[in-house]
């Protein structure tokens, strides 16, 4: 069973052009057998866009996701993803997840907004998302929410062992994709998918160095600062030495 991450340059506020590289994306993808493709946070409109006047936002069920759900049933790849929701007079840093034959499996509001900006356009997401892929129990957070080492673990209290997170890393913060996600995976045995941007946006780098880990802490692939899509196979998972597990799902109760 393949899983791909994507990183790649902000589509800065043209939403066409960027459901034409989701489009691109999943057809290459496809091509690899791969099942499921992760894009950054807010690919749609773009990260960095959030104070301009022009910042785009639709509904659950619009355009956006009606285009995402054909996409994924047409190349037979599914998809996760972020974008800008709007929602009951608020604006939400949004994600949604689609399986292979373009049915939704899930939506996700950020949490944990970083930052004033963040905090001044988007209101905060109220609950966790678990849901079920290939028979893996999986779940989405956004960016800054996987930071914070109690979300992920309630999460794995869930039974959550892949977790999928579109994030908007910018180049000064390499630490969260080289220490914090692989000490989230490890310390809860789980794979990690943290897909990120490259490139800049209206004056913010990102860092790219997205990464996928696996449940023992250690990298399955990981991305430079360029334009990549990293696919892995996670019935290599399963070769994984049971002793490079933590044991600390088990010892904090004993």
């Amino acid at each position: 069973m393949k899983l791909a991450l994507y990183q790649g340059p902000s589509p800065q506020g043209d939403s066409a052009e960027a459901l034409q590289r989701v489009e691109r994306i999943l057809a290459s993808a496809a091509l690899s057998g791969v099942g499921m493709v992760v894009f950054p946070e807010l690919f749609l409109p773009g990260y960095n866009q959030m104070q301009s006047p022009h910042f785009e936002v639709q509904a659950v069920g619009g355009t956006w996701e009606q285009a995402l759900s054909t996409m994924a049933a047409k190349y037979h790849c599914g998809l996760c993803i972020g974008w800008a929701e709007q929602a009951d007079g608020n604006i939400y840093n949004a994600a949604s997840c689609f399986d292979a034959m373009g049915a939704k499996l899930a939506h996700y509001r950020k949490q944990h907004r970083y930052g004033p900006v963040e905090k001044s356009v988007f209101a905060a997401g109220g609950s966790d998302c678990v849901f079920e892929w290939n028979g893996i129990k999986a779940a989405m957070l956004i960016c800054y929410d996987v930071e914070f080492a109690h979300r992920v673990r309630a999460l794995r209290e869930m039974g959550v062992a892949l977790l999928l997170v579109p994030t908007a890393n910018p180049i000064a913060f390499h630490k969260v994709s080289d220490v914090l996600v692989p000490a989230r995976a490890l310390e809860n045995r789980m794979t990690i998918v943290y897909a990120n941007f490259c490139g800049m946006e209206n004056g913010l780098t990102f860092g790219g160095r997205s990464t996928i880990v696996g449940p023992d802490g250690v990298p399955l692939a990981t991305a430079g600062v360029g334009e990549a899509l990293l696919i892995v196979d996670l019935g290599s998972i399963e070769q994984i030495d049971p002793s490079s597990l933590s044991t600390q799902l088990e010892d904090l109760s004993g």
